[in-house]
């Protein structure tokens, strides 16, 4: 849990207020004098109305140039970004034809799969050449080719499970597949801090859905007990199917679920455990097999596993991973395997060649540097930035370090001088986080070198000493301890 200190929590609501209380004499004053402008709504509802629109309006559109910048090459190291020009006060952005190569601590791109690379790519564009770029058809009509068979089986055997299903869309993954597992009747209990795709496929599941505190198997053993004892509302019938699910990296606090402890729990309380391992699976483990490699959780253990092929694989789409009676009723009743169009073949190629060369199947030891890479990257990055004061969110071999920003002003800020200085961030604010709780978040590759860290360090500090964010102290360094020691002896 984030502890806000009480001056910072203090000025982020002094700034949204005043921010709030601008846009509403602005709104004032416009609706004054446009009194008369026909709105062309006559017998129409706006379609655009409430706080969403205020907050567009007056808010986020002053800072949009800091979200959403185009690249125009692959998301490598370091990438290219357009830049955008605003002649009407960031209401809209034009691009324009100036490019800035930028060092990139933005993308997912784990293990640096995003970009060429030597093993990937010629399969990749072979693959193209045999069945172009999309099969036209779902996986249940047209849409299954032999590689769509062989990636599944080889998740399947890098997971850890009997069987696995592949999906063209990795958000859909979830949203899809939580209403076919559960619904009227049911009861899933969710990580408050679950991703949007978790939060959405367990609302149209018809299931009730209860949260416990974020990452604390302490309450979600109280809220178990609790919501086990008093059965299902108004009836208080048991409940058909109880359902905990969690994350093996939290996106956007870059914490390590504590999934040892959760799975104990369960067997316990007999509920079902599902995992998605979006942002873990192939960054994190010694060979790359995500949280539960890391924590020592026996794969058997975990009910349904979900990940996604966009972070550490560099291609699209998302599986579900679980026992071959599963699969297989997923088969026949998921949407997003009866009606989506299957994934790209060049993008299945691509992981089942990631797969290859992690595991070592390729005949090399790139996967194993790589996994190695990314470590010691993600821990060298974050011990740094909490020397220099910056107050970072998350656990060690985590390759996602959010920076917290708090304050509102301080979101384009931050990210202004940071592009300024060759160094692509991304920003995140409210609704994607809570109103309090803007941050940057990091997001170290293995394809990032100690240079390319040293440079990015540099800037974070130099722009952090400008915003104002270094919330605490930071350690001395050598020289500063030398003169130290010095002017005692």
């Amino acid at each position: 849990m984030i502890k806000i200190p009480y001056i910072t929590a203090l000025t982020t609501y002094f700034s949204y207020g005043l921010l709030f209380v601008f846009g509403q004499l602005r709104d004032f004053f416009r609706n004054l004098f446009d009194w008369s402008k026909d709105n062309n709504l006559q017998g129409y509802a706006p379609i655009c109305l409430g706080l969403e629109d205020f907050y567009i309006r007056r808010l986020y559109r002053r800072i949009q140039d800091c979200f959403g910048r185009p690249i125009s090459s692959p998301p490598d190291a370091w990438f290219d970004v357009l830049e955008r020009v605003s002649n009407d006060n960031n209401k809209t952005l034009k691009r324009t034809s100036k490019v800035s190569r930028c060092l990139n601590l933005g993308s997912y791109n784990y293990l640096g799969f995003a970009a060429a690379d030597e093993y990937c790519t010629p399969r990749v564009i072979q693959c193209l050449k045999k069945y172009f770029a999309s099969t036209c058809s779902s996986r249940a009509d047209g849409g299954t080719t032999t590689l769509h068979s062989e990636l599944e089986e080889a998740v399947a055997n890098f997971i850890g499970k009997p069987a696995a299903l592949v999906t063209g869309m990795g958000y859909v993954t979830n949203s899809a597949i939580l209403p076919v597992l559960i619904g009227k009747g049911g009861l899933i209990i969710s990580d408050s801090l679950n991703h949007n795709s978790i939060v959405n496929g367990a609302r149209g599941s018809g299931a009730t859905i209860r949260v416990f505190q974020h990452n604390t198997p302490s309450h979600l053993e109280d809220v178990l007990r609790e919501h086990i004892a008093h059965g299902q509302p108004r009836t208080h019938r048991p409940w058909k199917k109880i359902m905990v699910v969690v994350e093996g990296i939290y996106s956007m606090e870059g914490e390590i679920c504590k999934l040892p402890e959760i799975v104990s729990i369960c067997k316990k309380y007999k509920a079902y455990v599902y995992l998605d391992e979006a942002h873990s699976i192939g960054a994190i483990g010694k060979t790359g097999r995500g949280v539960c490699e890391l924590l020592g959780v026996d794969t058997a253990d975990v009910d349904i596993m979900m990940g996604t092929f966009t972070k550490s694989f560099g291609s699209c789409g998302g599986y579900i991973a679980g026992s071959k009676e599963l699969i297989q009723y997923l088969k026949y009743t998921c949407p997003a395997h009866l009606y989506a169009t299957s994934i790209s073949p060049p993008a299945a190629q691509q992981i089942i060649s990631a797969i290859k060369v992690i595991t070592g199947e390729d005949g090399s030891s790139r996967g194993a540097q790589k996994l190695a890479q990314i470590r010691d990257n993600s821990n060298y990055f974050r011990s740094e930035l909490l020397k220099m004061g910056f107050e970072v969110l998350g656990d060690n071999d985590s390759p996602i370090m959010p920076i917290m920003l708090y304050n509102p002003g301080k979101i384009p800020a931050f990210s202004r001088e940071c592009l300024k200085r060759n160094v692509a961030v991304v920003m995140v604010g409210f609704p994607a986080s809570p109103l309090l709780l803007s941050r940057t978040r990091i997001c170290i590759s293995a394809a990032h070198t100690r240079e390319d860290m040293v440079k990015a360090l540099e800037v974070i500090s130099t722009v952090g000493d400008m915003v104002g964010i270094k919330y605490f102290p930071a350690e001395p360094s050598k020289s500063e301890l030398e003169e130290n020691r010095l002017k005692v002896l």
